[in-house]
């Protein structure tokens, strides 16, 4: 099996909530794509429920993009105790740090899930916008760090 980034972290060293840089890959042409692991729960001590998780999914795509510029995918984990923030380019992870704290300002601000419906969504009853405030308002609380 091929490397992977995750799979070499030690998970019992890390606690959330952070961002970090988990990879940069750099393409034929120069061109940098890297990955960001935003995490709102220490690994192994709880997770996310679906419909939380699912519904910060829906919120995250959109307001990284509205906060840094080249985002490719807000992707789920897993685990689900985070998210991995692909983009083109490499950002400080201040700057990443930023993008998150005002991402999970407006998660509190939200008052509809966007793309909650039959045809933008592939399980659209799966959805809890009390669970994500909950989540961004603990993360917001407890304070972001950067590891």
């Amino acid at each position: 099996m091929a490397r992977v980034e995750s799979f070499e972290l030690d998970h019992t060293k890390v606690k959330a909530p952070y961002v970090r840089l988990a990879a940069v890959e750099e393409g034929e042409k120069g061109d940098k794509v890297a990955k960001y692991d935003i995490r709102f729960i220490t690994p192994n001590t709880g997770a996310m429920s679906t419909g939380g998780m699912h519904t910060l999914e829906h919120l995250l795509a959109g307001y990284f993009r509205d906060e840094l510029d080249g985002v490719i995918d807000v992707s789920p984990m897993g685990c689900r105790t985070g998210f991995y923030l692909i983009k083109f380019g490499v950002s400080s992870l201040e700057d990443i740090k930023r993008a998150f704290e005002n991402s999970l300002k407006k998660v509190l601000e939200t008052e509809e899930v966007p793309a909650a419906n039959e045809r933008q969504c592939g399980n659209y009853k799966d959805h809890s916008l009390e669970d994500a405030r909950q989540h961004a308002k603990r993360v917001l609380d407890e304070g972001i760090g950067i590891v």
